[in-house]
């Protein structure tokens, strides 16, 4: 097999800091240890040998790392969860000088980010995201944050990490449905940025829907969807302008997620939102039918959803839509294309039309 090299995209502003993407990512966790430093290493269920390695690695530089294992998936982004993490941290003394280290996905760098945010004003952070939605997604960009009822990371801080690691290897153990997931955010960044993703994944959708397949197409994927996004933070870090077309398929997505009470998959309700946000600017004389219809069969050959079945939802995930963040006042904006890679916003479209697009995607 040919040997998958190790990448770094550097994410600018202030900080600046790397995402370092390959075989032996975690040795680069060195960096970030010296001797005495306390780190809190927030790990997700189901991690125990990387969690070992981590502890490991802080050790031999000095460290003195303290785990602090959390519920999985999107049960870790609770208030309560957070205030177990705060005591913890105060229990064993972390100063301002300490670390955070989450080690999971996206849910658990999510978490471990706004607690290094919070605590004490803020403390360093480094992420190992072992998912695909959260190495590409969740652990670039300094967005940290925990769920309410009300919704989906309504509560957060933007608190860039001090590096971000993942090893492919961390990727190849993932469910079959998880790692499609994380898909999703791997195709919009296609979409809205580089549309070479999207020749790859049509090129051969089925390597592209598994990591051990083709390693090398894996890295370059990560590496392209990863690029995007630092490019756009960087210009962009709380989310102004620029930055909310990341949010690509994401406001009608987390509707449907906090609908559903969050039994989506982040990625599944993404890829829905992709093609209903498609259907809007089809409708709205902004996007060719041929795009449209790109979207739909480039998520459907990696075995994403492109439809939202079942009984009639719309007012529920309508009322959902008005609390999106890129709303202001009640007017709802959302991001569209107008072209491939040719983003734009939509401001409050005619309510027929987010009716209409509704009934395309039922």
């Amino acid at each position: 097999m040919t040997e998958v090299a190790t990448r770094t995209i550097e994410v600018g502003g202030e900080p600046g800091y790397a995402v370092h993407v390959g075989p032996g990512a975690l040795e680069r966790l060195g960096e970030h240890a010296r001797p005495g430093r306390r780190v809190l290493v927030v790990a997700q269920p189901g991690r125990d040998a990387l969690v070992t390695a981590t502890v490991t690695v802080l050790a031999d530089a000095g460290a003195v790392p303290v785990v602090a294992e959390v519920p999985d998936a999107e049960a870790a982004k609770t208030a309560q969860v957070l205030v177990s993490l705060w005591a913890r941290l105060g229990q064993e003394g972390f100063t301002r000088d300490d670390l955070v280290v989450g080690v999971g996905g996206g849910a658990v760098t999510d978490l471990a980010g706004f607690a290094a945010a919070t605590w004490l004003r803020g403390v360093d952070s480094v992420l190992l995201p072992t998912s695909l939605l959260g190495v590409v997604d969740a652990a670039v960009g300094g967005k940290t944050g925990i769920n309410t009822a009300e919704g989906k990371n309504l509560v957060g801080a933007f608190h860039p990490p001090r590096a971000v690691l993942c090893d492919p290897a961390w990727l190849a153990g993932m469910p079959r449905a998880d790692y499609v997931s994380g898909l999703a955010e791997v195709l919009k960044a296609g979409f809205i940025a580089d549309p070479v993703i999207l020749d790859l994944v049509e090129a051969d959708p089925v390597a592209a829907a598994d990591p051990t397949a083709d390693p090398a197409l894996a890295v370059e994927l990560v590496t392209r969807a990863v690029r995007v996004k630092a490019d756009v933070v960087a210009a962009d870090l709380r989310e102004a302008s620029l930055r909310e077309i990341l949010n690509y398929g994401h406001t009608f997505a987390h509707a449907v997620e906090l609908v559903e009470d969050y039994r989506w998959r982040h990625g599944d309700a993404v890829a829905v939102g992709m093609v209903y946000v498609a259907e809007l600017a089809h409708r709205a004389g902004l996007l060719d039918a041929a795009l449209l219809g790109r979207h739909r069969t480039v998520l459907a050959a990696v075995g994403l959803p492109t439809a939202y079945p079942g009984p009639d939802r719309w007012h529920r995930l309508r009322a959902a839509m008005a609390r999106d963040k890129k709303s202001r006042g009640s007017t709802l904006r959302l991001v569209v294309l107008e072209g491939l890679a040719r983003p734009t916003r939509l401001v409050a479209p005619d309510e027929s039309l987010l009716r209409a697009a509704y009934d395309a995607v039922r």
